[in-house]
């Protein structure tokens, strides 16, 4: 005990000076909040960093990449397995290398998956089972930070917006990998291999609003395959830059809540956003008090 509270009091002054993963973007005195967050966690993770709580106390509306309770309707569940399922003759064995599919099948052996079972569903939806498969193993959740968010929302009458349709993110996952089947699903499996310790430096980069080290962790990799990089992070962070600004030119102040990954690298919503002449401000855990009352 004497050990843990000696560390405390040694890391103490940096960690309250300590960059967070939510940033206040403004222009003049038009301003709004963006969230960097995971969409699971363990349930030691919480309590959530704080200044989430303080930009959520002083937002009027909340933003998600899809509204969460859409994402929870057992529709929008049916709709993405009948879309993700092969209906013209294909299966995982004819669009896999021979090398692909033994190395899938060994993974969904030892996810208590057996590929057998999920022979007809595209690899995109295959691997994201059997990631969260092996992150359930880890302790993890889906109740992460949009989804505690959205039901103190509900709860505080907080309206809620999207920057996506289900339907857009249906496409997108059953989509996602289409002509590069092999290269999907070998990435999927490297990140499978360790899946607990790279879950464990995510969290930490995130409470830190460490982007470099979110950039190193699940961006460098994922930009070797340009097509999969641009689908998925790219593209949609080009798309969203009119809806956000569009958002700071209302009276409400939102807090817009995406992945973390979103946030970081050449091509994230914040290093956007600042090449239109916004300001990008690291909301840091000392501030938050001063923040609110502020702001009140």
């Amino acid at each position: 005990m004497l050990q843990t509270i000696a560390l405390i009091l040694v890391l103490l002054p940096s960690f309250l000076l300590a960059e967070s993963s939510v940033w206040k973007i403004s222009k003049g005195e038009q301003f709004l909040y963006i969230g960097g967050t995971c969409h699971v966690l363990r349930p030691t993770d919480y309590p959530l960093p704080t200044e989430f709580d303080s930009a959520y106390a002083v937002s009027d509306t909340l933003v998600f990449e899809i509204d969460p309770a859409a994402a929870q309707d057992p529709a929008f569940a049916m709709q993405l397995l009948a879309k993700a399922s092969y209906t013209d003759g294909l299966n995982l064995k004819s669009v896999l290398s021979a090398e692909t599919y033994q190395a899938l099948a060994a993974q969904g052996l030892k996810s208590g998956l057996p590929i057998d079972k999920l022979s007809s569903i595209k690899p995109g939806v295959v691997m994201m089972m059997l990631m969260m498969q092996e992150l359930s193993k880890a302790g993890v959740s889906q109740q992460g930070v949009d989804m505690h968010y959205h039901a103190l929302g509900l709860k505080d009458n907080k309206p809620v917006r999207s920057l996506e349709t289900p339907e857009f993110q249906i496409d997108l996952i059953t989509t996602m990998g289409d002509g590069m089947e092999d290269e999907l699903v070998r990435y999927g499996l490297e990140d499978l291999a360790h899946v607990k310790e790279l879950f464990d430096q995510l969290i930490g980069a995130w409470r830190g609003g460490d982007l470099a080290e979110i950039e190193a962790l699940f961006i460098s990799d994922m930009q070797n395959y340009s097509e999969l990089y641009a689908t998925i992070l790219a593209d949609r962070n080009l798309r969203w830059i009119p809806q956000i600004t569009a958002f700071l030119k209302s009276p409400e102040i939102e807090f817009v809540l995406v992945g973390v990954a979103h946030a970081a690298g050449e091509d994230g919503i914040l290093k956007l956003l600042r090449d239109q002449g916004y300001s990008v401000e690291s909301v840091k855990m000392s501030s938050q008090k001063a923040a609110i009352s502020s702001q009140n």
